[in-house]
């Protein structure tokens, strides 16, 4: 008799690029040279003063529990950091450490959404978000969304979505598949679309900092009771240490820390330590560097990919990623990350993992290789497309 799991476990979506994972990995055991443009990791190793600090942390014994909320000297050099990026005033005690961007985003669902409430999300956008909410027994209300809202939700769209179980919207900007931002003005108005309707703004800011030709602005320019959502694996490279943060309204930190303490106790003390050397200037020198690398990147891969007959409507504006669109070949797009990993060793994801509209039509590309991987890899994908039968 098969096991009788819960139907949340089976509610749960695998990530579809991981069985090409497994392929490529299989491939690069057997010898193969495989271009990994599959995974959104940094492929820099840990800033060295990080590494460091993380080993002083190490040295000196700080191997115990933190308190739920954090290290409060992180918290007061987050809360440094947005007063000297942003420009705004954000009280420490607002500011919760978390196991990852993922641990906020657990938070953040189980703070605000009951059992059959949901949230309206982007469709495309990250599998984990409408996950985490049928996780607490809520849901995702997906919008379809396109080039012409940059894949964006708008106020319009909160609008015309919104029913009697909406309790709010998560947006991410930059957004991961596509790498669009929404701007300070529409940031202004999904928040008060929101607010017009007792609703939460729920803001995933993963991927500040990796920005290329613009700035991104944080929710928090122009409303301060939305929730954001942040996190120490991108534009700091600490994917592997597990640490985020979650910025609360301050009527909600006592309720989030009540979470914390039953969810998870407290985030990875080592890390917390040795993110205190994430805000020192010559550390933020190095991700300035590795900003530019990104930028050459993708002013690199957006064109090449473009040129062999990809679409990609809007151009990204940040995080390390391009969302094309392959209806010009023809065929499925999972069939088309096979081929392409089975016969030129090119991993790359399908856009059923990221939602439902127009996912069979859609890739992903992270350009989170070198310039010659990338340069590498075009030429490969040019070859694969010769024998592609979609």
């Amino acid at each position: 008799m098969a096991p009788s799991y819960s139907a949340r476990s089976r509610a749960i979506e695998p990530f579809h690029v991981m069985a090409l994972l497994a392929r490529a990995n299989q491939l690069q055991g057997e010898g193969h040279d495989v271009i990994h443009l599959e995974i959104g990791e940094p492929d820099f190793s840990t800033a060295a003063p990080i590494i460091a600090a993380g080993q002083a942390a190490l040295a000196a014994g700080h191997t115990r529990y933190t308190a739920a909320r954090g290290l409060p000297p992180l918290r007061q050099a987050i809360a440094g950091f947005y007063a000297r990026r942003y420009g705004l005033s954000i009280d420490p005690e607002r500011i919760l450490i978390t196991p990852g961007g993922s641990g906020a985003l657990l938070l953040a669902a189980s703070l605000l959404v009951d059992p059959g409430k949901h949230w309206l999300l982007a469709d495309p956008g990250y599998p984990c978000n409408r996950h985490f909410l049928r996780l607490v027994e809520g849901a995702a209300q997906l919008v379809p969304v396109g080039a012409d809202t940059r894949y964006q939700l708008t106020a319009d769209l909160v609008e015309r979505h919104w029913d009697g179980d909406s309790v709010g919207a998560l947006v991410a900007s930059p957004a991961n598949p596509t790498g669009t931002l929404l701007q300070r003005d529409e940031l202004a108005s999904l928040s008060s679309a929101l607010k017009a309707r007792g609703g939460h703004l729920v803001v995933d800011e993963i991927y500040h900092g990796l920005t290329y030709g613009t700035d991104a602005a944080s929710v928090l320019e122009v409303d301060d009771q939305a929730f954001v959502l942040n996190s120490f694996s991108k534009y700091f490279g600490m994917t592997g240490w597990r640490l985020g943060w979650l910025v609360a309204p301050p009527a909600a930190v006592a309720d989030l820390e009540k979470l914390a303490q039953n969810l998870y106790i407290s985030a990875p003390s080592m890390a917390q330590h040795a993110a205190l050397a994430c805000f020192e200037p010559a550390t933020l020198e190095i991700l300035e560097e590795r900003r530019a690398e990104f930028g050459r990147r993708r002013d690199f891969l957006l064109p090449a990919l473009r040129e062999l007959g990809f679409r990609i409507a809007v151009e990204p504006e940040g995080a390390f990623y391009l969302y094309a669109d392959i209806s010009a070949f023809g065929g499925d797009a999972f069939a088309f990350c096979q081929h392409m990993i089975e016969t030129e060793f090119v991993a790359i994801t399908p856009g059923l993992d990221f939602g439902r509209h127009l996912a069979t039509q859609h890739v992903r590309f992270a350009y989170t290789q070198s310039l010659p991987r990338l340069q590498e890899a075009v030429e490969r994908i040019a070859r694969g497309l010769k024998s592609w039968q979609g």
